[in-house]
């Protein structure tokens, strides 16, 4: 399709679904708790503890036991965070983070390197997962109880797609290799 039917076409427009910030621990307690109140602060949405799906004997972990914390942002706070994310990975993603279907995950090291955040010796330091799902208009009829129909690919969100609406967007900077 040419550049000028996509403006057109509302319908092609890609829209930022949704950011879901993740912190996994591999463990409960004391540390998972201050996850949690990091998340919540960074963030300002009430974090959902995750819970592990098996036993693993040697890590120490049942099954059903919280090991982490997530949150997921929609609408204008997830662009915010978004863009505090970006800024503490220097608006650089690698294009192995990109999948066929408009989404892209990437890491933070630590969750210091987010702008406008300090270290408390009390909290501790934690890395965190970011992932961006992107999609179009329509993408309801896939999700929602009655009469749910699947969505064909040519209305999917591409790798490519992708990329170029974060580079637009968000001034990403996308890395090879």
């Amino acid at each position: 399709m040419t550049e000028q039917v996509v403006q057109k076409n509302c319908m092609r427009k890609i829209i930022l679904d949704k950011v879901t910030v993740n912190i996994g621990l591999g463990e409960s307690g004391e540390r998972l708790q201050k996850a949690y109140q990091l998340l919540q602060d960074l963030t300002g949405a009430k974090p959902v503890y995750t819970k592990a799906r098996k036993s693993i004997r040697e890590f120490g972990v049942r099954k059903g036991a919280p090991i982490g914390v997530k949150v997921t942002l929609r609408g204008e706070k997830a662009v915010e965070f978004l863009k505090k994310a970006l800024a503490a990975v220097n608006y650089r993603i690698k294009a192995s983070s990109f999948d066929d279907y408009g989404n892209v995950g990437f890491g933070i090291a630590e969750h210091v390197l987010i702008p406008g955040t300090r270290y408390d010796p009390e909290v501790g330091i934690f890395g965190m997962d970011v992932v961006i799902t992107l999609i179009r208009p329509g993408y309801r009829v896939m999700r929602r109880r009655r009469k749910y129909t699947r969505i064909p690919k040519r209305h999917r969100v591409t790798k490519e797609e992708a990329m170029e609406f974060l580079k637009q967007n968000f001034n990403v900077t996308i890395i090879e290799g």
